[in-house]
């Protein structure tokens, strides 16, 4: 491999990255140009994704802004649509997205609270999943990658809401990942990113100081190694603080 080849592995090829206007997202959407890649940036404001696209550009990557509900009934297949208008392939697709219900008692979890968590982090990863199929297995070497949470396998008190989500959110990723991988070149990874300095980790533990976390490039650094490594799939691993 070329010393260009070895800077710039994911070179050539396209992805998509929801929930990447902020936090693991946009962190996740920069490391993935820098490594070479075409970078699809979904959020809801395209004013946020505008700035993180600028910073793409500056360093020399390429990326293209998507700004989507995926909440929306048909948010996820217009982009589908969308891109597939563009590209034959899509090559890695990150769901990052999430939206973290308030920490409460399971008997006082409010429904419509609950309701949105639900939608965001499961349904509309159902949608990316369906609508994206076709486009993955376009590729040759696809990757799905997905951020959980620790409390989707181990139940915590007052995280109920939030952790049945993941908990559905890792089934469906896993199931996915043993139906296509006889039939084909897409592998998925469940990363649970740990402490992270993000915005949701602030509402989650308001007393805690952000400098005592790793930031989120330490996890964005791990999940475009993902994106090129070979591993079996489905793959679960946990980004600790580096040594």
């Amino acid at each position: 491999m070329s010393a260009a080849n070895a800077q710039t592995p994911l070179a050539g090829r396209v992805s998509l990255v929801t929930g990447a206007s902020r936090g693991i997202g946009a962190a996740t959407a920069r490391a993935l140009a820098a490594a070479g890649a075409h970078v699809v940036l979904v959020a809801r404001t395209a004013a946020e994704l505008e700035k993180v696209e600028d910073e793409i550009f500056q360093a020399g990557g390429n990326a293209t802004i998507a700004p989507v509900d995926l909440a929306e009934p048909d948010g996820v297949a217009r982009l589908a649509s969308a891109i597939s208008e563009r590209w034959v392939a899509l090559d890695i697709l990150v769901i990052n997205a999430a939206v973290l219900p308030a920490l409460t008692p399971v008997w006082q979890i409010e429904p419509r609270d609950f309701s949105r968590a639900i939608t965001l982090n499961v349904l509309a990863t159902h949608s990316l999943i369906s609508a994206f199929h076709p486009l993955l297995k376009g590729s040759q070497d696809a990757r799905v990658i997905g951020l959980t949470s620790s409390v989707g396998a181990a139940p915590r008190a007052y995280w109920g809401a939030y952790g049945a989500t993941k908990a559905a959110f890792d089934n469906l990723l896993a199931s996915y990942a043993q139906e296509v991988a006889a039939i084909s070149g897409i592998r998925v990874a469940i990363v649970d990113p740990g402490a992270t300095r993000t915005k949701m980790r602030a509402k989650a533990y308001p007393g805690e100081n952000p400098a005592s976390v790793k930031p989120p490039e330490t996890v964005a650094a791990r999940i475009v190694a993902l994106a090129s490594a070979d591993f079996t799939s489905p793959h679960r691993e946990r980004v600790d603080e580096p040594a």
